[in-house]
């Protein structure tokens, strides 16, 4: 596979004076990588600036060996990265068949085509005459998923997928973002749900006040609960 490395060095973010991001570095290769912390730390925003949605007021963002700082988020989704954002954010009024031809745009080829996003998750399939707004939380999830996949992206990028969600969908998205990872998509999660970010990927950051304040391992953070409750607020198993 060719290199679908996400290079982040001393990422800094501000909006109207006040810094939110205090010099990020980070690389996402080819292995899924998770992003955990309490809520306010930064983590949509670091989402947002990868993705040209929030102002980059100092470092650099390098994926597959090309500077796409400050670039406009059309050309960094056409660079092949793709964006669930936090929210869903579907379009109410337009059906569900709609939202993946306009996604799909025309484009042939690929791992992923509106077929193959049905094949994955069979109610989209079920409800594809449906208007956003006429589906449920999880049903709009996989829409913002599959929406994501048909740019057949190196890398996707996923804010919070899971929140919300019922405990039988969340399982589902999980099942999902381990296909994905295993068909060649670089994974790129911030998720509250520790359980989810440690079942999706084995290296795992933790964010403090716009920083990242630990890199180690899911395993590793999974058995200690002392380190857990000291940036997450709480024991997973609790």
């Amino acid at each position: 596979m060719a290199d679908t490395g996400l290079e982040i060095a001393g990422l800094e973010v501000a909006f109207g004076g006040s810094r939110i991001l205090h010099g990020i570095d980070l690389r996402v290769g080819s292995e899924p990588l998770s992003i955990v912390g309490r809520n306010g730390m930064g983590k949509t925003t670091l989402c947002q600036a990868i993705l040209g949605l929030a102002p980059v007021t100092g470092g650099r963002i390098t994926f597959k060996g090309q500077d796409i700082t400050g670039l406009k988020p059309n050309r960094i989704a056409g660079r092949g990265i793709g964006y669930v954002p936090q929210g869903r954010r579907v379009f109410p009024s337009l059906e569900v068949d709609e939202h993946l031809r306009l996604a799909a745009g025309g484009r042939k080829g690929g791992r992923w085509s509106i077929e193959a996003i049905y094949a994955l998750f069979p109610r989209l399939a079920e409800r594809r005459r449906n208007g956003g707004m006429e589906l449920s939380g999880g049903e709009q999830q996989m829409l913002a998923i599959g929406r994501a996949l048909l740019l057949n992206p190196d890398l996707i990028v996923m804010d919070e997928p899971t929140e919300g969600l019922a405990p039988v969908i969340v399982d589902k998205v999980v099942d999902v973002l381990v296909e994905v990872a295993r068909n060649g998509v670089s994974v790129l999660l911030v998720e509250q749900n520790f359980s989810v970010a440690t079942s999706v990927a084995s290296r795992l950051l933790v964010m403090v006040n716009g920083l990242v304040a630990l890199e180690t391992t899911s395993s590793a953070m999974k058995a200690d609960e002392d380190l857990q409750r000291r940036y997450l607020g709480v024991s997973a198993h609790a």
